[in-house]
């Protein structure tokens, strides 16, 4: 197609979506190659081209006094084509135009629109960029036009595929999609997307790779039934297509002959709106496919412009070829111009006549419902114009060339139009701003398309949402989701994961060899947990926090000491209290029958002091129940410490006072008891008391006891306990009880054969005997027993003394004296003592 005019813009197409090369020869005109197969889509791309110049050329605000013409070429879908076409344009092979007597003029093309494919771009691109040819391109996605040294003076209106697979990734994180495959052309477009695809996920762990595989060019029908197998063997239920049309066509034939099935699609813009693929035979496999669309707009007049299309109109001065709309009419009234291919009227075909009407007919030509990439061809034409606009506005000495200079129509070249595009700034019709960045991309903005399989057969491709970048909130993904259909049974989204997320408290652990998709889910180890799904390890809790049961929170640790509220505080606590009642009986027993020759006789004020230690005994037992406390660690041992030296003191000093008295009672023995008055008796049992308070004392300020957080009996459990500081204060303590205890033992012993008036040895030979079996016994049982029991075996031990020494020593004078009361006199006494 070409029309004449001041400054001509190339174009390059897809009017054909396949050629056919005849053999090479060595004449003179090298040979044509046939495209065939009518691309519609194609057609209304180079027609929208037509309608945007028409419109420029109407506009007398925008390149006054300049007529802009075009020259479009059809690439035939073929490298080879379109890069004949893309030099053909630059160099003015065709002789479109003259040049004056002086050698100069503006050159065959200013600038050039296209071409859709990346690969053919690139290839053109890397020629005419050397001469700074602008090439608008309104379909060319990959990332690596983006390179202004391999590519100085390309430009597009599409976003670059960088975005696109940002675009594609913000959907699978949307949905939770973890484990897709991904499906590329063997072309510079898919080829680069598989790169940058791979790379975002892996930067956002957004998911993970089922396969990579790679779209064979030229059709090889064995690679892709391989494809499809694939497809139909792995678990992941997610396809990510980037592709054109012509290698998806090529896979879904295998796909509808495997029946692969259950698969949702998502297509990459290149083949969004592929009428061809949107027929009830491909629709069971690909409804529901979610598209990743350029922007749509709309542009008034276009439909009175596709109107004027007609096979008789007189096309010399619009077209250079009448056999593109020849096709065009074939294409749409399913018709031929005479003379038919052989067979075509015997076959039921029919002859076209010219007087089809298109308004009649139902076309993809004027369907104007959905014009995305025809949008992008009308702000790549407008670019240029506004271009060109500007650089001829310029105003003599303040030009942006050498010496200020200027750009004239007479002297135009395109690298002074590759200046002016790099600083374009308009606003289309329809309110979209078009500008490019320093790599000649345009602002990315996509439309999310949804392609909806309708019951009656019929297919809709509507919007259900976009992607679009701001410099105020960057990339933004809106999805109205109520909107969307999906072609499964559930008619919800898939689940294509790999391996289900891993709950909190659990931790992923990957699969040996495999993506890092795939992995198992271990629970958290004791006191460790993951309170977020899908944690990669579980962090451990606080020193006075442990994990939940379910490993997903930590709770405070159980405390754990001899408290009054459990059962064996309450028994110890009771058992204290019923031996400090017992003892508070017994003293008043004592003193209610202190007259008596029973309580006279077994040395009156010794047995009333020994009866306040038994007391504290019984009450220092308390200072081990409840949590343990700075004061009551420091004083639950000395006040032990010094009650039982107290008391045993008390016992020694009454042992020792029985043998005297005995010896004094034989002939010559008499000065034995000055020894042993009341005063010297008061001084020894203070004196034995005063080296345990010493030891105590030492020991409080050398290595206080001090209450600790144990951690190490349970790890779940707090236990609160007492340290004693000193082991050896603690040893020491002991030791000096237990040397006293032995003495007195040692002593009672000695006195046990004594007369019977004079039988209280025998009594504290056994309490002896006792008090030492239950401190013998509670050294191995305190150093075995951990947390709280040791302070209840601590406390049963006392208990079990002080209980022992009670009903020892006061128990048989209690029995004479209340349940006995006639041997409870002096003669009672005196005559057993004689019998």
């Amino acid at each position: 197609m070409y029309k004449a005019g001041d400054v001509i813009l190339g174009g390059l197409f897809e009017v054909h979506y396949s050629s056919v090369f005849p053999e090479l020869s060595f004449t003179s005109e090298p040979n044509q190659p046939i495209c065939q197969n009518f691309d519609i889509l194609g057609f209304k791309h180079a027609q929208t081209m037509a309608f945007a110049i028409e419109e420029i050329n109407r506009n007398s605000n925008l390149l006054p006094n300049v007529t802009l013409g075009y020259n479009l070429y059809d690439n035939c879908a073929s490298l080879g084509v379109g890069f004949r076409a893309s030099l053909s344009l630059a160099s003015g092979r065709q002789g479109h135009f003259l040049l004056d007597e002086a050698c100069e003029g503006a050159p065959p093309v200013l600038g050039i629109v296209g071409d859709c494919y990346s690969s053919f771009t690139i290839a053109a691109s890397s020629v005419l960029g050397l001469y700074k040819m602008p090439i608008v391109s309104y379909f060319a996605t990959c990332p690596c036009l983006s390179d202004r040294q391999r590519y100085p003076s390309f430009f597009r209106t599409i976003p670059s595929d960088t975005f696109q697979v940002r675009a594609m990734i913000q959907i699978l994180k949307y949905f939770g999609w973890t484990w897709v495959g991904l499906l590329v052309s063997d072309d510079e477009y898919g080829l680069y997307a598989a790169r940058t695809f791979q790379s975002d996920l892996a930067q956002s762990g957004a998911g993970c790779l089922a396969y990579t595989e790679v779209l064979p060019w030229g059709g090889e029908p064995a690679e892709f039934s391989r494809i499809a197998n694939l497809m139909q063997r792995s678990t992941a239920h997610v396809v990510i297509v980037f592709a054109h049309e012509s290698y998806v066509i090529q896979l879904m034939e295998e796909v509808v002959k495997q029946n692969v099935t259950g698969l949702q699609w998502m297509a990459s813009e290149a083949w969004t709106a592929a009428a061809v693929l949107q027929t009830p035979r491909l629709m069971p496999y690909l409804g529901g496919t979610l598209c990743i669309s350029i922007r749509r707009g709309e542009l008034p007049g276009l439909r009175e412009f596709f109107l004027q299309v007609h096979p008789e109109k007189d096309f010399n001065s619009s077209y250079g070829s009448s056999m593109v709309v020849r096709q065009f009419w074939e294409y749409t009234f399913q018709c031929k111009f005479a003379p038919p291919p052989v067979g075509w009227v015997d076959a039921g075909g029919t002859l076209c006549t010219g007087k089809e009407n298109l308004v009649e007919v139902e076309t993809e030509y004027l369907d104007l419902s959905n014009l995305r990439a025809e949008y992008n061809v009308y702000k790549a034409v407008y670019a240029l114009a506004y271009a060109l606009d500007n650089m001829l506005r310029c105003e003599p000495g303040k030009g942006p060339f050498r010496g200020n200079s200027c750009a004239s129509l007479q002297r135009l070249e395109p690298w002074q139009l590759v200046h002016y595009l790099q600083m374009v700034n308009f606003t289309t019709s329809f309110g979209d701003q078009v500008s490019f960045d320093e790599n000649g991309d345009a602002l990315p903005i996509y439309d999310i398309m949804n392609w909806l399989w309708l019951p009656d057969g019929r297919t809709k491709v509507q919007t259900v949402g976009e992607v679009k970048k701001s410099a105020f909130k960057g990339e933004e993904l809106i999805l109205n989701e109520d909107t969307i259909f999906w072609n499964f049974e559930s008619k919800k989204p898939p689940r294509s994961v790999c391996s289900d997320s891993c709950p909190p408290g659990t931790r992923m652990a990957r699969k040996r060899g495999q993506p890092e998709c795939c992995f198992d889910c271990i629970s958290c180890s004791e006191g460790m947990i993951s309170n977020n799904t899908d944690s990669m390890e579980c962090t451990s809790c606080p020193e006075d926090f442990w994990s939940s049961p379910h490993r997903d929170h930590c709770v405070p640790k159980k405390t754990e000491f001899l408290s009054y509220h459990e059962p064996l505080g309450i028994c110890l606590t009771t058992a204290s209290l019923l031996g400090t009642f017992l003892s508070v009986v017994v003293f008043g027993i004592f003193i209610h029958h202190r007259r008596t020759p029973m309580v006279r006789a077994n040395n009156l004020e010794l047995s009333f002091l020994l009866l306040v230690s038994l007391k504290l005994c019984f009450l220092c037992s308390l200072l081990f129940i409840g949590r343990p406390r700075l004061w009551t660690c420091q004083l639950r041992h000395a006040a032990f410490g010094i009650s039982f030296v107290l008391c045993v003191s008390c016992i020694l000093v009454k042992t020792m006072v029985v043998l005297a008295v005995f010896k004094a009672s034989k002939p010559g023995g008499g000065a034995s008891l000055k020894w042993f008055g009341p005063l010297q008796q008061r001084g020894t049992v203070l004196a034995l008391t005063s080296v345990q308070a010493a030891i105590c004392t030492a020991w409080l300020v050398s290595a206080s006891p001090t209450p600790h957080k144990n951690t190490k009996y349970h790890n779940d459990k707090i236990v609160y306990e007492c340290v004693v500081g000193s082991m050896v204060g603690f040893a020491v303590l002991l030791g000096y009880i237990g040397f006293l205890a032995i003495l007195s033992f040692l002593l009672a012993f000695m006195a046990r054969n004594l007369p019977d008036n004079f039988n209280e040895a025998k009594l504290i030979t056994f309490s002896m005997l006792i008090f030492c079996a239950v401190w013998v016994a509670f050294v191995p049982a305190y150093i075995n027993s951990p947390g709280k029991y040791a302070d209840a075996v601590e406390v049963f031990a006392i208990l079990s003394s002080s209980f022992g020494l009670l009903v020892a020593l006061f128990g048989p004078k209690c029995y004479i004296i209340l349940l006995k009361p006639e041997r409870n006199t002096k003669k009672a006494i005196m005559d057993r003592g004689t019998k």
